[in-house]
């Protein structure tokens, strides 16, 4: 009989299984030739309702496939679950990037499976309401105890599924995720030390919200406007900015406020009003802060990992390339951050980790800045913990996966295994209504006919992703590698170049 979801059972199991981590992660994680089943569920178990704003989101499954590159191991098996199955040709494209192993081979260790469900329900909500689904997932793994669940964020979902798999995730607890909230961000952010906006968190009403938006006010008279966000915003969508001009000063302020907030808010995502906009805030909860103006202005971000044995480590760092009404809304990233403060967030986000290790996190997370530069030095303000894989996550493992160098935590680059330096331009929103109606086979042709691959001789190329969206959505992913930002730029813009110009041609 299964364990009821949520019950004091369940967790006594979960945590049964996650002890199981430390010692695979000591003799199979350091080992290419020991067997092992990665299980990848790339559910985005996140608010259904933010989801549903972003263009083609039941493809952005298809961001983990970078996982495929496992198969290089060649005793390692992955299980690949999705909502609807994966046209092959994407599958051929992944395993063609494969170095040294027969694609045959890697096939024979590759088990796609699919719930044949493109509604907007969590892939692994789907995945558990098949059990016979569930039961060949795991009659799939040819032994549990060398077998994790990897996925892109955990949620009691994915405690669920662990459970009735029988094997360990490899992530952060879910018992552990509001660490990874807005409000969560802002009190980690405080016991790390390190500089964040003004602010307020723990928010519930719209008293609330005016209040602290006359607050900060009253702290800082010069400020000109100030960030309003959901607690579970992804990718800026949850966030709305508020304008102070004109406000009043002295006991006026707050009525003020509470008048002009719901006819000035300015939301990052389309088509919101301040109506639904309160609603799910008070449904959810949220912060105030300080928005954070100047120029020059980054928003660089870090990534980091616990690993099973609590060791942190920084893994990556990234300048993103954001958009939206007040460039909050992530559209792509360039690695690594610019050199003049790539270090100094690397060790922000190391502050960051210690905090959370204390705190029993395991796995990947990333942390996001806001930077101005004010009399000739970058001052860097921590607003975000994602507590999950996100937009950085999958350019940088497969960078990772296709050349097999190491990250060089003492200056912030990615090196070869000959030494040289790789970066890279990555986008999941290369987009344009020309692109619809461009078939997967329609791009891989495109690709062969025009050279936009990945050369394993020079470790430098393009490599694509959300091929799915493609058809109906004119909407792609892609990785440029290059031997510097601005060849990784260039790269980029011949791609997009060469994308136009064959959809135009038909």
């Amino acid at each position: 009989m299964l364990a009821k979801p949520g019950s004091d059972e369940e967790l006594r199991l979960f945590a049964e299984l996650q002890q199981r981590l430390p010692e695979l992660f000591k003799q199979v994680f350091p080992d290419p030739l020991e067997p092992r089943t990665v299980v990848v569920i790339p559910s985005l178990s996140l608010d259904v309702e933010f989801l549903a704003r972003i263009a083609g989101v039941q493809h952005y499954e298809e961001r983990m496939l970078c996982m495929l590159m496992l198969l290089r191991l060649p005793r390692t098996h992955v299980i690949f679950v999705t909502s609807a199955p994966v046209h092959a040709t994407i599958i051929d494209y992944y395993l063609h990037l494969l170095a040294d192993v027969p694609g045959a081979h890697a096939r024979r260790r590759l088990s796609l499976m699919s719930c044949h469900d493109s509604s907007s329900a969590p892939l692994t909500r789907k995945i558990l309401d098949r059990p016979r689904l569930v039961a060949r997932i795991r009659q799939a793994i040819p032994d549990p105890r060398t077998a994790h669940m990897t996925c892109f964020n955990s949620s009691d979902l994915e405690r669920s599924l662990a459970v009735q798999l029988g094997i360990p995730i490899y992530g952060c607890d879910p018992a552990l995720v509001h660490l990874g909230s807005k409000s969560g961000g802002r009190e980690i952010f405080r016991q790390a030390g390190i500089l964040m906006p003004d602010g307020f968190e723990r928010l519930n009403s719209e008293a609330e919200v005016v209040d602290a938006l006359t607050e900060l006010k009253r702290r800082q008279p010069e400020l000109e406007r100030a960030a309003v966000k959901h607690e579970e915003g992804m990718s800026g969508e949850g966030n709305a900015v508020f304008a102070y001009t004109g406000s009043p000063e002295g006991q006026g302020l707050r009525a003020w406020v509470k008048s002009e907030l719901p006819k000035r808010i300015v939301f990052e995502a389309k088509g919101e009003t301040w109506e639904s906009y309160l609603a799910k805030f008070q449904e959810m909860g949220g912060i105030v802060e300080a928005f954070i103006d100047g120029e020059p202005k980054r928003s660089p971000s870090v990534q980091c990992r616990i690993d099973p044995l609590g060791q942190p480590a920084v893994i990556s760092t990234h300048d993103q390339v954001l958009g939206g009404p007040s460039k909050q809304i992530f559209k792509g990233c360039t690695f690594p951050a610019e050199e003049d403060y790539r270090l100094t967030i690397q060790d922000a986000g190391m502050k960051v980790a210690d905090v959370l290790r204390r705190q029993s996190v395991v796995g990947r997370f990333g942390v996001d800045f806001v930077s101005v530069q004010r009399d000739g030095v970058w001052q860097h303000y921590a607003i975000e913990i994602n507590l999950r894989k996100g937009g950085t996550t999958h350019p940088f493992m497969t960078l990772q996966f296709l050349t097999d160098g190491i990250f060089d935590p003492e200056t912030g680059l990615y090196r070869t295994p000959t030494g040289q330096a790789r970066f890279y331009y990555a986008s999941d929103n290369l987009k344009s209504s020309d692109y619809q109606g461009l078939l997967p086979q329609d791009l891989i042709d495109i690709a062969v006919d025009r050279k936009l691959h990945f050369h394993g001789t020079s470790l430098q190329g393009v490599v694509f992703h959300l091929i799915g969206a493609l058809s109906q959505f004119g909407k792609l992913g892609v990785v440029c590698v290059a031997e510097s930002v601005d060849g990784a730029r260039d790269l980029y813009a011949s791609t997009v170049r060469v994308l136009d110009d064959e959809a135009r041609r038909v």
